[in-house]
């Protein structure tokens, strides 16, 4: 099946699916695929259609051209200047990435080029992240006298508090073998490579039960803002439910009897 623009009329993000994987990929080259107040609400639509759409396991986010993303669309922010325009904005693009953790299914950004400021905070904010070799990654924000605020938040979940700050306060690139030993990324290999290493995550994800990677996902982030003791509380009572589903009994019924099992979703 081949990409489809999500609106006709203004295709600055295609869908591909194929085999329970759902690709987004941004599309607006020439802009290195900013995130503009248009793209950041046609985002949450597509996000929301996959989010009641049984059939996607896995969603890809990528982008068209040389870049990931480079972030929010600097001529948009000063062409609307007015804080009410900038807090709209920044809201939205909260929303966005608070919607990347909601979705029952992962998310692996599929980094080939530069994220930078909003872009590697989206990259922050997917469940899982595979880059090219020749990715890099930086907050640049502070470079144009801009703290990235809202990029800190998920940079700061992702590796050390000193390392996060220090690219916050330089917007200096790291290469995407630091970025992997700081926690940015899962992965790093050549471009030429980027797809099948992508693909075989996927599928590894699509073999699994769903209604398990459900429960799981929504677990996984409720708990880590939790204390320990309420963590271990919520986390007994998810896997209690879990080990009740179909899913749950078909496979440790497979397991014992040394065949594959076959998932129904429940």
């Amino acid at each position: 099946m081949s990409a489809v623009p999500v609106s006709s009329a203004e295709p600055m993000l295609l869908r591909h699916d194929d085999g329970g994987i759902a690709t987004l990929t941004l599309n607006r080259p020439n802009q290195f695929n900013s995130l503009s107040f248009d793209m950041l609400e046609t985002l949450i639509a597509a996000v929301d259609d996959i989010a009641r759409d049984d059939s996607v396991r896995v969603v890809v986010l990528a982008g068209e051209g040389r870049a990931f993303c480079a972030g929010h669309d600097l001529k948009e922010m000063r062409g609307n200047y007015s804080k009410d325009f900038q807090q709209k904005l920044f809201r939205l693009c909260g929303k966005f990435m608070m919607k990347l953790t909601e979705l029952p299914q992962p998310v692996i950004a599929r980094v080939h080029g530069i994220a930078t400021a909003a872009g590697c905070q989206l990259v922050s904010m997917c469940d899982l992240a595979v880059a090219a070799d020749v990715a890099r990654f930086a907050v640049s924000g502070i470079n144009v006298g801009l703290f990235c605020a809202t990029p800190s938040v998920g940079l700061s979940r992702n590796m050390g508090r000193k390392e996060a700050f220090e690219m916050l306060v330089t917007g200096d690139f790291i290469d995407a073998h630091e970025a992997q030993r700081r926690g940015l990324v899962n992965r790093v290999v050549p471009l030429d490579r980027l797809d099948d290493e992508i693909a075989g995550l996927a599928a590894s994800i699509v073999a699994k039960s769903p209604v398990a990677i459900r429960m799981g996902k929504q677990m996984f982030y409720k708990q880590l803002e939790m204390g320990l003791d309420a963590a271990y509380q919520m986390a007994s009572e998810t896997m209690a439910c879990n080990a009740m589903c179909e899913d749950a009994a078909e496979g440790m019924d497979a397991f014992a009897a040394k065949r594959k099992p076959v998932w129904k979703g429940r």
